[in-house]
């Protein structure tokens, strides 16, 4: 990067990657289903001063590691503002993975590569998407993604030993984010058949008393959170700690991997998966598959272990019955790395062009058509977002210009781009899209979305000075509250939460209010008395004063099945 072109290239593509990564940030709060979940945990750290157990209101939180949670509550002690520090782990994580596979390609093939590699995956709809929310998943992606920098520098750069260590300490600390970190310890399989294979370039070095210095740098970086969590837990003589420490460390790893109680999908899911989220990228597959073949039968280690990595991952997360497409997120930037040395040939191809041209007038069409619907007032799909998502005519009309708007500028940027670069028309699209969501989209549905204006019209419509109960509840309620809310525990029955929720409200009537979700509502609720406050979630909630309830709240056998249905539907998000 000396010479003034290549420089221009390079910051060309941070700054879009900044643009679409970044564009709207600090402009919502956290929205369903796991956002609230985890900034609700990190809230609630900085608040407790306990770092080691999560918390979710009065229960301990053991679905996830806490990494993401201990991140965002760092970025808050920093920053001072929950609607940058929840959302900032994301992006750093995300250009954090665009700089390894931009540094992997130029140092495995050209500088060229690397630009291409980097470019294909900022607008891979599915690692855009991802790196866009709070979850779990950009991180893992990135400690995976940085495991196989250090692994791969080592393995086809030359001895590097540093790096050889630093990937497995990557590794270690994508298990105490999300379990499967150890996944990126896969690539030494592929890396094996090379060497024994005897390929160039690939030597393992196993005989070298440096190589098994790596399984510790792995151990340690797990230590750095289950040493001092295990011995908390079995020090404190807490049964709740215990209960903590063993469903992270068995129920939610092993055992949710050999026997998954939710997200059911057929073995061939992520085979329909990747050719939808994977977009625009894998639209070139077909013409890549020989592309690779010949590299392979030319014995080159680099496509070897990129793509047998990509393949070990798909087959891993196929073997169980639980699936969600973010499991296999972690693949797509190695995919793209294998994916970029052949760019600069593919896209001179003219029936890729086309393909790509055809890409962008469909994406065109959906936004126009979109737009146009919400304009006009199309009764099916204006009023489900009104009803379900809780907004307004004035909501819905904004959408409706800005999709007009979208499909304006893509038909421009096809027009403009010529009939041998339709692949810089779709990035153009895409680029406008995913700017015009995070700096429009973001404030039209953020009420609604984050129960923040729910919240805001219960508060007022309680005064200042009254008590909050919270039935029924989501993260979401309680992070976006105006108060300190009462909660009866998350997990158990609604019919439980309500009686002891009316019990709560019983000691003190005058100043206490249960917020219930409809769901929730019993017969026991005097519905002329209580007061629907809205919609948030597609979710509709009650306010219940304290003279709206109007005998025991014991559900009826009826009443028992829909509870039991309704709070069924939501466990999966769990």
């Amino acid at each position: 990067m000396l010479n003034t072109p290549a420089r221009r290239e390079f910051w060309l593509l941070a700054t879009m990657a900044l643009l679409v990564l970044g564009a709207g940030l600090g402009l919502r709060d956290p929205w369903p289903s796991d956002e609230p979940r985890f900034a609700l945990v990190a809230k609630q750290m900085v608040l407790s001063g306990d770092w080691l157990f999560p918390h979710r209101g009065t229960e301990l939180y053991s679905d996830k590691p806490p990494m993401l949670m201990w991140a965002q509550a760092a970025l808050y002690s920093v920053f001072g503002n929950w609607r940058v520090a929840f959302l900032l782990p994301s992006l750093l994580a995300a250009l954090g993975t665009l700089a390894c596979v931009y540094d992997l390609g130029r140092r495995l093939w050209t500088r060229r590569v690397g630009l291409y590699a980097a470019w294909a995956l900022l607008f891979a709809v599915h690692f855009t998407f991802q790196a866009k929310k709070a979850q779990i998943d950009p991180l893992v992606v990135f400690f995976i993604t940085l495991a196989n920098y250090g692994l791969l520098r080592h393995l086809l750069c030359g001895l590097a030993w540093r790096w050889w260590w630093l990937g497995w300490f990557a590794a270690g600390l994508g298990v105490i984010t999300k379990g499967v970190g150890v996944l990126a310890l896969l690539m030494v399989l592929p890396a094996a058949v090379a060497s024994l294979l005897g390929w160039p370039r690939v030597r393992l070095h196993v005989r070298d008393w440096r190589f098994w210095l790596a399984p510790l740098a792995f151990v340690l970086a797990v230590a750095l959170w289950l040493v001092p969590m295990v011995l908390a837990a079995t020090s404190s003589g807490s049964v709740e700690y215990r209960a903590y420490m063993n469903d992270i460390l068995f129920r939610q790893t092993a055992k949710r991997y050999a026997q998954s109680w939710d997200h059911h999908q057929p073995w061939w899911y992520f085979l329909a998966t990747m050719p939808s989220m994977w977009l625009p990228a894998i639209l070139v597959v077909p013409w890549a598959i020989p592309a690779w073949w010949r590299r392979l039968r030319r014995r080159d280690p680099r496509y070897l272990m990129l793509l047998g990595w990509w393949l070990l991952i798909v087959l891993f997360f196929s073997i169980p019955h639980g699936k969600r497409d973010v499991y296999i997120l972690p693949a797509l930037p190695m995919f793209c790395l294998a994916l970029a040395p052949l760019l600069p040939g593919l896209l001179r191809r003219r029936d890729v062009q086309w393909l790509l041209g055809a890409f962008n007038v469909l994406l065109v069409l959906a936004l126009l058509g979109a737009g146009i619907a919400m304009l006009v007032g199309q009764p099916g799909f204006e009023s489900r977002l009104i009803l379900q998502r809780g907004i307004d005519t004035s909501v819905t009309a904004a959408l409706g210009w800005i999709g007009v708007a979208l499909g304006a500028w893509g038909m421009a940027s096809l027009c403009f781009s010529g009939a041998r670069r339709r692949h810089v028309a779709v990035l153009s699209t895409l680029a406008m899209v995913w700017v015009a969501y995070g700096l429009v989209g973001y404030p039209l549905f953020n009420d609604s979305s984050s129960a923040r204006g729910l919240m805001q019209q219960a508060g007022q419509r309680i005064g200042a000075d009254a008590q909050l109960g919270l039935v029924g509840w989501k993260e979401q309620n309680l992070l976006m509250a105006d108060r300190p809310a009462t909660t009866f525990g998350f997990k158990r029955r609604w019919y439980s939460q309500l009686q002891d929720g009316v019990a709560w409200q019983a000691q003190a009537p005058q100043q206490r209010w249960l917020l219930v979700q409809e769901a929730a509502v019993l017969e026991c609720i005097d519905r002329n008395r209580a007061e629907r406050v809205g919609v948030a979630n597609r979710r509709g909630w009650w306010l219940v004063p304290a003279d709206a309830v109007v005998g025991p709240c014991r559900p009826s056998a009826r009443e028992l099945a829909r509870i039991t249905l309704e709070q069924g539907r939501e466990a999966p998000e769990e």
